[in-house]
């Protein structure tokens, strides 16, 4: 039984299991003014059905007893150990292999705070669509947000908050919406869609349409690749939502991603996509699909730029030129650690402690590092993410580097906004699960108790003092929920549905795959000796680069291993010592 309040149970001698039949309802009872009540109640329920547990405390406050009662059937659990919970063995078969960061089953606080973050879905679905709003009670989502619905409700099933009928019957839900989204110029999903009527619309929640993401559309390619993986029940109806997509202008020949958006006389304007950090991972759920993306699986161009001596990396692109600002975020990172394990796609050995693709573990490990240094520098509690804020301008890129600064907060329109630097909650746990150190100890401590019962996490904590961000948002809560998985199970995705794919063998022998731009599995190109490439590619970031992973060569994309920012020791601020502004005579010698 789910509570908001939290129990602690004292003196319960033996285990006990109880099934009900009466109202859902938690009592506690003090005998010198309750008990009567409760003799009187007793009459006139007679054929309620219920349990009574003597001496315990509650909220640290002694009763003399607990009454439990329930129409459905309920069982209670004491398992001597001062907690009512079961331990949840959903997906044991994962949680015995090593990863990076935090290992283990969920404390009770962890549970809990499952449990909330899982309340944000519940109180924020929509029945007619299976759709979840993005922010709070405002009906509008994205494919981004949505995809993050889906993190939510795998992990809420393999930490045992929902059960598989609940389970089941929101995903089919969405995917049947989903699967019949009106698409942007029939191409692929439009930016935004009205939760509440799966009708596409634009930024106001009107009726129309105003473009596509090729960065949203990998996030959800992730999350729908690991659906059917984990869901092999699920898998045809999975392949079923991008059948319907063309990718021909998405994916271009030499493997880049494009997004598009509407111009003002309705024409369509197609325009390359993503920057370092999240263009990598939006690439990976292009590739899961089998789709040729590996220009955008490049750093390159790369640049770097040096904070509290570490050497952080950016896109090189210049934002005057190409008109595409070069943040510098958490949460492409850590979405990539959490969910993929920092693999490259075609990686099927599960192993938790290796990085496939090991460049992308190492950035990782500087994104952290700096983020931390600044703390043991300034002082300042520091976890930097894209979020939403209350009010005008509604939300903000917390940047770690952006327009040539560290720490520039910016608004849409490239305004800076240094009041509205925040502790991201998300970005703060997705570290605390990442990295075990003391620092992401500190970081779940800000972060962790920031919520609401029945509504959700809030977005994150003002670096300035000012209190909290009063938002709840499906992105935010789903990846809270994914990290918390992740110190479970590991890495989300987990390739082990060898069932023959829908996806692979619709429309063999058309030319509708070609039509839509579909990759084409049951087609193999082998190149005669003639063609064959001698040459060795070297890889884009040597085995120098590698500071705080070790480098594992694989004969072809260069892996890690022991990933940990270890140098992170740097001496702490010196006094500056300066001359007063004048100099007090010496007073005369009586």
């Amino acid at each position: 039984m789910r509570h908001p309040m939290s129990l602690k149970f004292v003196n319960c001698i033996a285990a006990a299991f109880v099934a009900l039949a009466t109202a859902p309802l938690v009592q506690a009872q003090d005998t010198s003014e309750a008990k009567p009540k409760a003799e009187a109640k007793a009459k006139a329920e007679a054929k309620a059905e219920k349990v009574t547990i003597g001496n315990i405390i509650v909220e640290g406050t002694p009763y003399d007893s607990m009454t439990i009662r329930s129409t459905a059937p309920l069982i209670i659990d004491f398992n001597g150990d001062g907690s009512a919970r079961n331990e949840c063995n959903r997906g044991a078969r994962f949680d015995k292999e090593r990863h990076f960061g935090r290992n283990g089953q969920l404390t009770d606080r962890e549970y809990a705070m499952a449990q909330t973050a899982w309340s944000y879905f519940e109180k924020r679905f929509q029945p007619d669509t299976g759709l979840v709003n993005a922010v709070g009670a405002y009906p509008s989502t994205t494919l981004w947000d949505t995809a993050s619905y889906i993190s939510a409700l795998v992990s809420a099933y393999e930490l045992c908050v929902i059960d598989k009928r609940d389970f089941d019957t929101r995903a089919t839900k969405l995917l049947n919406t989903l699967r019949n989204l009106d698409l942007y110029q029939g191409e692929a999903p439009n930016k935004v869609y009205n939760a509440k009527t799966g009708e596409k619309v634009n930024y106001a929640n009107e009726s129309g349409e105003v473009g596509m993401s090729a960065l949203d559309i990998g996030r959800m390619l992730v999350w729908l690749r690991i659906l059917k993986e984990r869901h092999p029940h699920l898998a045809n109806s999975v392949d079923n939502v991008p059948m319907r997509w063309n990718f021909c202008n998405l994916i271009n020949e030499d493997g880049r991603m494009f997004g598009s958006f509407k111009r003002g006389d309705g024409s369509t304007r197609y325009v390359q996509e993503g920057r370092l950090g999240y263009e990598e991972y939006a690439a990976k759920g292009f590739a899961l699909w089998g789709f040729d993306v590996d220009r955008a699986l490049s750093p390159e161009p790369l640049s770097y730029t040096t904070i509290y001596d570490v050497k952080v990396p950016f896109d090189g692109r210049d934002p005057r030129i190409f008109k595409n600002q070069n943040y510098v975020l958490t949460e492409g990172y850590i979405l990539d650690g959490l969910e993929l394990g920092w693999d490259i796609p075609s990686d099927t050995d599960g192993d938790g402690e290796t990085a496939s693709h090991g460049w992308r573990a190492e950035f990782a490990n500087r994104i952290y590092l700096v983020q931390q240094r600044r703390f043991e520098q300034t002082g300042i509690v520091t976890a930097r993410s894209e979020h939403q804020v209350n009010g005008k301008p509604y939300f903000v890129y917390d940047t770690i580097f952006a327009d040539g600064y560290p720490w520039n907060t910016l608004d849409p329109t490239g305004e800076y906004q240094p009041d509205r630097a925040a502790i991201a909650a998300k970005a703060a746990i997705g570290m605390w699960a990442l990295w075990e150190t003391d620092y992401t100890d500190l970081l779940f401590e800000s972060v962790a108790d920031l919520s609401e019962p029945e509504l959700g996490f809030y977005e994150g904590l003002y670096e300035n003092g000012n209190g909290y961000i009063p938002l709840q948002s499906s992105n935010n809560n789903g990846i809270i929920l994914a990290a918390l998985l992740y110190k479970v199970q590991g890495p989300i995705l987990k390739k082990v549905n060898n069932n023959t794919q829908t996806w692979d063998m619709a429309n063999i022998g058309t030319d509708l795959r070609d039509n839509k731009c579909h990759p084409n599995k049951m087609i193999k190109e082998v190149p005669c000796c003639a063609c064959a490439n001698p040459n060795r590619v070297d890889p884009v970031i040597p085995v120098e680069e590698f500071t705080y992973c070790r480098p594992v060569l694989t004969g072809g994309e260069i892996g890690a291993t022991e990933c940990q920012p270890t140098e992170h020791k740097m001496p702490p601020p010196k006094v500056r010592k300066v001359l007063p502004k004048s100099c007090p005579i010496p007073a005369a010698n009586p």
